[in-house]
C-alpha cells in the first residue's frame, strides 16, 4: 500500500469520525435545525423575489423573509398550540371528574341502533357495549391526560423551547441568505453526474415544498373549517377537534371524516336532525372538497408518489421521528423512489465506462 493511498484512507476515517461527532453534538437541537432547513426551502422562492426587488441586498432580503415567516407561521403556531394545550387540560379535568362522559354518549348511540346492527357487531366480536364504552372512556381520558401533561411540560421547559426557537430563527436567517451558495457547494461533494444531482435535488425540494406548503395548508384549512362548524353547532372543545381533524387530514385515505362523521351520526340518532344534516352536508361538500380543490393547486403532480406510499411513510415517520416524521417520512420515501429511478441509468453509465 503506497503512502498516498494510506493518507487517503486515514483522511476518510478522520472525516467519518468528526462527522459523527458533529452530528452527535447537534442532536439535542436536531428539531430546530430540521425545521430551519425546511422553512428555508419552502420560503426560498419568496426570498428570491424579495432579493430582486431589494436590488440584491441579501441581509435585508433574508431579514424581511424571516419576519414574514415569524408573523405568518411562528406566532400563529405558538398561539394555537398554547390554546390547544389549555383546552386539552380542561377536557382532561372534566373527564377525570366525570362531568364529561364519552362512554355515556356512545351507549346512547348504541341504544337506538336496530337489533340487526347489534347482531353484526356481535359477529365481529365487538358486541360487548359496556366493554367498548369503558375502552372509549379510558382512551379519551388518556388522550386528554397527554395534552394536560404536555401543557405542564411546556411550562417547565420554556427556557429550552426559547433556545430551540432562537437557534431555528438564527439558522434560518443564514440559510435564506446563503442557501444558494450552500446548495452549489453541496452538489460538488456528491460524486454523481450533473443530471443525477439535478434529479435528486429537484425531487428533494419538490417533496419538501409539497409536504409543507401543500399538505399543511390543506390540513389547516380542513381543520379550521371543521373547528368552526363544531363551534357553530355548540360542540365543546371545538379547537381540539379542529386540530385533530387537521392532523388526520395529513394522512391520505383517512382524513378529517374520522372526527366529524361519528359526531354527525350521534346527532342523527339522538334526534338532533338539523345539526346532523348540516354537519354531514358541510363535511361532504366543504371539508371533503377542500382536498380536491386546494391540493392540486398547491402540490401539483410533481411528487408522483402513490397515496399508499405517502400514508405508510407518514405513519412510519411519525412513529420513528415523532411530529417531525410527517415531513421526514414522505421525504425518505421520495428519495428512495428517486434513487431507484436513477438506478438503470447509473448501470448504463457504469457499463459504458
Amino acid at each position: 500500500m503506497n503512502n498516498s493511498n494510506l493518507y487517503f484512507r486515514t483522511f476518510l476515517l478522520l472525516l467519518a469520525i468528526v462527522t459523527v461527532a458533529f452530528i452527535w453534538v447537534l442532536l439535542p437541537y436536531y428539531g430546530a435545525i430540521f425545521w430551519g432547513t425546511i422553512l428555508a426551502i419552502v420560503f426560498a422562492p419568496l426570498h428570491r423575489r424579495l432579493l430582486a426587488k431589494l436590488r440584491s441586498r441579501p441581509n435585508l432580503a433574508a431579514f424581511t423573509t424571516l419576519m414574514i415567516i415569524v408573523l405568518m407561521v411562528i406566532i400563529p403556531l405558538i398561539l394555537i398550540t398554547g390554546s390547544l394545550l389549555q383546552e386539552g387540560a380542561a377536557i382532561y379535568k372534566r373527564l377525570n371528574t366525570g362531568e364529561l362522559n364519552l362512554g355515556a354518549y356512545f351507549e346512547q348511540i348504541m341504544s337506538v341502533l336496530p337489533s340487526s346492527v347489534h347482531d353484526m357487531l356481535t359477529r365481529f366480536g365487538v358486541g360487548d357495549i359496556f366493554s367498548l364504552r369503558e375502552k372509549l372512556s379510558a382512551g379519551a381520558l388518556q388522550g386528554s391526560k397527554f395534552l394536560a401533561t404536555q401543557a405542564v411540560n411546556v411550562g417547565q421547559n420554556t427556557f429550552e423551547f426559547l433556545i430551540g426557537l432562537g437557534i431555528m430563527l438564527y439558522l434560518l436567517f443564514f440559510l435564506l441568505r446563503d442557501g444558494a451558495q450552500l446548495a452549489r457547494q453541496s452538489k460538488q461533494l456528491i460524486p454523481l453526474s450533473d443530471e443525477h444531482q439535478q434529479h435528486l435535488f429537484r425531487k428533494f425540494t419538490t417533496v419538501v415544498r409539497a409536504t409543507v406548503k401543500g399538505n399543511i395548508v390543506v390540513a389547516a384549512t380542513q381543520g379550521a373549517l371543521g373547528g368552526l362548524m363544531f363551534w357553530f353547532l355548540g360542540i365543546q372543545g371545538a379547537l381540539l377537534w379542529g386540530v385533530l381533524m387537521a392532523f388526520l387530514s395529513l394522512l391520505p385515505a383517512v382524513g378529517a371524516a374520522l372526527i366529524w362523521v361519528p359526531v354527525a351520526v350521534y346527532f342523527l340518532v339522538t334526534g338532533a336532525i338539523w345539526q346532523g344534516i348540516v354537519l354531514t352536508l358541510f363535511g361532504v361538500l366543504v371539508i371533503g372538497l377542500v382536498d380536491n380543490i386546494l391540493r392540486p393547486l398547491l402540490v401539483g403532480k410533481d411528487t408522483k408518489i402513490p397515496d399508499y406510499v405517502i400514508l405508510i411513510s407518514t405513519l412510519g415517520g411519525l412513529a420513528v421521528f415523532g411530529l417531525n416524521g410527517f415531513v421526514i417520512g414522505p421525504l425518505f420515501a421520495a428519495l428512495f423512489i428517486a434513487c431507484w429511478d436513477l438506478f438503470p441509468s447509473a448501470i448504463r453509465m457504469n457499463q459504458e465506462e
